[in-house]
Order: structure tokens, then sequence, then C-alpha cells
């Protein structure tokens, strides 16, 4: 994933520093380089991005006057040379607030950070998402089948791996796939019913789902190949 990111700082030679550690990221792209706010905010009004570099203090109008400006706000992460606004910061719900002089792996950090909040936007479910209800530790849970990796048979009771947590709940593996959307989960082995769109990497014995190998059946080899093919 790259995200898309502007700089805003009145200092030529801090904007220069900043733009050296943007081109050294592997998941940065910048695509606008400014001076001031208003600068930025004609930019804005025709171009979305994802991640805003932002000093406090410039003329015109500071960062956080900029922010208030703003209908729809991308993630920010202040560079500033006092720590007095943190505060403030993240009261505009900032992703990181970075003092100068810049360290590499502080910035770094704060890119991490910014990545990871990004993932959660784009993976996060809607409301009318595809659902399943599953009763686990004497609660109903609803559970959004695209953050479900695989299930995994557990004696009387089949364990459910989603991105976040597991859940163990007391069904058969026949009856749970059941209810499961059959384009989007395939059962590969008796034990095992794993989510298609969450396969790393698969070959004739295991199929991988992040660092987790899981066993596939001989007969469910030629299935699995048409069924990813259809996602």
């Amino acid at each position: 994933m790259k995200l898309s990111c502007v700089i805003v700082d009145d200092s030529a030679i801090q904007r220069m520093i900043v733009n050296k550690l943007v081109s050294k990221h592997p998941n940065l792209k910048l695509v606008g380089d400014f001076s001031n706010a208003v600068e930025t905010k004609n930019f804005l009004s025709y171009n979305s991005i994802d991640l805003l570099f932002l000093d406090v203090e410039m003329p015109i109008l500071n960062g956080f006057d900029f922010l208030d400006t703003l209908q729809t706000k991308p993630q920010v992460i202040f560079i500033t040379s006092k720590a007095d606004y943190a505060v403030k910061a993240f009261d505009y719900e900032a992703t990181d607030y970075i003092q100068k002089p810049i360290n590499t792996l502080r910035f770094d950090a704060a890119v991490k950070r910014a990545l990871n909040k990004q993932l959660l936007l784009v993976e996060l479910p809607s409301e009318n998402s595809e659902h399943i209800f599953i009763k686990s530790n004497l609660k109903k849970l609803k559970v959004f089948t695209s953050r479900i990796k695989y299930i995994e048979a557990y004696g009387d009771y089949v364990k459910v791996i989603t991105d976040d947590e597991s859940h163990l709940v007391l069904s058969t593996m026949k009856s749970f796939e059941t209810d499961l959307p059959h384009e989007k989960f395939i059962r590969v082995h008796k034990s095992f019913i794993i989510n298609l769109n969450k396969i790393d990497k698969f070959n004739s014995k295991f199929i991988e789902i992040g660092t987790v190998k899981i066993p596939l059946s001989r007969t469910k080899k030629d299935e699995l190949k048409k069924a990813i093919e259809h996602v």
C-alpha cells in the first residue's frame, strides 16, 4: 500500500528534509509540497490525499486553523519545532506528532502508524456488510465474514479465526459451513474451512494464510483452483 501525501511547511529546508524522507520510504508517494496553508487548501480542493505532513507555526494560517477549513481531513502527522502543541494536535485526532529535528526512526514509526490506520479504514466492514452470528462464551457475537481467515475443527467445537481474534463455537464443521457464503469459503480438509480471499500462497500440500500452514487434501486441490478463479 502507498499513501499519497503532501508536505506543508514554510521552511524550504524543512520541506527538503521531509521530502527526502518521503522519497526513500517505499509506502509513500509525494503529490504536493507547499510553503503555506492557502496554496495547500487550493490543491486539496481538486485532489484527495491520504496523509498530510503539517507544520504548526506558519504565516497567514497556522496548521490548526488550516485543518479547521477542511471539510474532509486526511490523516495528519504534525512536524514542528515545539512540544507545546502536542496535546492540541491529538485533540485534532492527529495520527502522530514529530518534533524537529526529525529522526529517521521516529519518522518511520509515524508512517507505520499511518499505514496501520489506513488499513483499518480500508478493511473495516460497514454495518451492512455480510456477517454471521456465532455463540461464544455464552454471548452472541456478530462476525463479519470478510474478517474470518479460517475455521478449524476443535473436538466438539469449531475455532473461528478472524483478523483480530479467535472464538470457540459449539458446532460441527458441516453445520458451520452451511452458514458461510459458499462462493467465498471452501472446505480444504476435514478439519479446515478457509476464506479464499485470505490465501497468501498454496502448493499441492499446504495453503498459507499469514504464517499459518493449513493442510490441503489431495481430493480438494482441483476444487480449490477452480474456486480461486471465480473469487
